[in-house]
């Protein structure tokens, strides 16, 4: 975040404001706060703007009819971060989409140009307290309903969706460890929130906007949703009230419409009013590819420490703009509606066909892009505990000069997938944000790695193939906006 600025700034998104306008200065707002005008008149959402204002030093950007509205003034201010505030009624399946699209449309480039945010809730009330949190969230303990890499996590457990009683644990300072777990896991899962305070919270398996169905290849329990309330019920219909209040992050990497705001009974706003979820993320409709959803494991938890929650889910949206507008460019000029698949021809590039990568991975990409959630304030910081990795990167700048190492750490398999559970996994490229928005960029050594250089992060596709003798290098000349 940048430092504080001395008052708070406010302007009013007009339509006259030139499209093209060039971005702004370095002295411009790090955070910006997008609301409808109707909504910041009401005055419990007003309060949650104005409490995103003065903790962040931010910008207000007012739009009248949509949220596509706001773009020139976005355009102006390029900022940093961006929320989106918004009521449940107005956080739909389109809206998530539109945000997507008018935060790609900054610059000139297909990225995804601020990290954003929409901070909804229950009601105006839960969505305060996401607001007024400031304290940054270490993941210590780890709670998911699938299978995921503890051994670079703290302490934590897992508990199988796909073979009945297959649980692993990790207790801190120990290696994981399998173990026997009860054949319905509700109670079990349940108790990792309210009872073990579980800081991360993981889920996969089939799931609607009103429950999450905790086996996938057996019967098993469920958790489900009404006016704001969680609770898990296991096969035998008994009740598991869910309340903890330890402020947590939750990613349902697998579930279908677990991120879907159809009315105040759904899942993701029970996930912020019970289970006090400050960041989440969520497909907004039944997935089937799962690159947008299950890539976050790849860089938040895999990565731990590296990145912050947005940060990560960002890196992975970055990652999945690069695959389908290097295979696939025809596909990534469009904007289908949300949920529905491309039908039509799919032309495959050169790159596409060098790594054997199908039409239906085009669909499966233009799928995804637009169709996962991110809910919280984006700025604010919940990361995993430090960890050793299976590479080491590091960014140095002196003057003009920035310089992107990436250091093997595991011989010749430092590149390759983590942990295989789920869809699209692994061999993600590395993602290095920068400290600072910069401009004029010139490569000047590693062009053979093929970098993409934006004005604020650096993308080097992953080799796949590590050689631990060579170096992994990008050097670059640049100058700050």
């Amino acid at each position: 975040m940048a430092p504080p600025q001395k008052h708070l700034r406010v302007a009013v998104a007009l339509l006259s404001l030139a499209c093209c306008a060039t971005p702004a200065s370095a002295d411009a707002p790090a955070y910006a706060v997008v609301v409808s005008r109707q909504t910041f008149q009401d005055p419990a959402w007003k309060q949650v703007a104005d409490t995103l204002l003065a903790k962040h030093n931010g910008q207000l950007i007012l739009y009248e009819t949509s949220v596509r509205d706001s773009l020139p003034t976005l355009k102006q201010l390029f900022p940093r971060y961006t929320c989106f505030v918004a009521t449940p009624a107005q956080a739909t399946r389109q809206f998530v989409a539109d945000v997507h699209r008018l935060t790609r449309k900054l610059d000139d480039d297909p990225y995804t140009d601020t990290i954003w945010g929409i901070l909804t809730g229950f009601d105006a009330a839960n969505a305060l307290r996401i607001a007024k949190h400031t304290d940054p969230l270490i993941v210590h303990k780890v709670a998911s309903g699938t299978d995921v890499a503890l051994d670079l996590c703290e302490e934590g457990a897992w508990y199988c969706e796909l073979t009945q009683g297959r649980m692993v644990r990790k207790e801190k300072g120990q290696s994981p460890r399998e173990s026997k777990g009860p054949p319905d896991t509700t109670q079990a899962l349940v108790n990792t929130l309210n009872d073990d305070h579980a800081d991360l919270f993981i889920t996969s398996g089939h799931a609607t906007e009103r429950d999450w169905q905790i086996g996938y290849r057996y019967r098993n329990g469920s958790f489900r949703s009404k006016a704001g309330k969680l609770l898990g019920v296991d096969t035998q219909g008994k009740t598991y009230p869910i309340d903890s209040p330890n402020p947590k992050v939750y990613l349902p990497i697998g579930n279908c419409l677990m991120g879907h705001i159809d009315s105040t009974d759904a899942m993701a706003l029970a996930w912020m009013n019970s289970a006090a979820v400050y960041q989440m993320i969520g497909y907004t409709v039944p997935s089937w590819f799962g690159y947008a959803g299950w890539g976050c494991l790849d860089y938040f938890l895999e990565q731990p420490g590296r990145y912050t929650f947005a940060e990560a889910f960002h890196a992975n949206h970055h990652a999945l703009i690069h695959r389908l507008n290097t295979c696939f460019p025809d596909l990534a000029k469009l904007e289908p509606k949300p949920e529905s698949t491309f039908a039509g021809p799919v032309t495959l590039s050169d790159a596409a066909k060098r790594d054997k990568i199908t039409a239906n991975d085009g669909r499966g990409l233009l799928f995804d892009r637009d169709v996962v959630a991110f809910y919280g304030d984006p700025a604010w910081s919940a990361r995993m505990a430090d960890h050793d990795k299976p590479f080491d990167q590091s960014l140095s700048v002196v003057g003009d000069l920035y310089t992107l190492e990436i250091r093997p750490r595991l011989g010749d398999k430092s590149f390759q997938p983590v942990n295989t559970n789920g869809s699209q996994r692994g061999f993600r490229p590395f993602i290095q944000f920068l400290p600072h928005r910069v401009k004029q960029v010139q490569v000047i050594e590693g062009q053979e790695l093929h970098p993409v250089v934006t004005d604020d992060f650096v993308l080097v596709p992953n080799p796949r193939l590590c050689d631990p003798a060579r170096a992994y290098r990008v050097i670059f000349r640049a100058q700050p906006f």
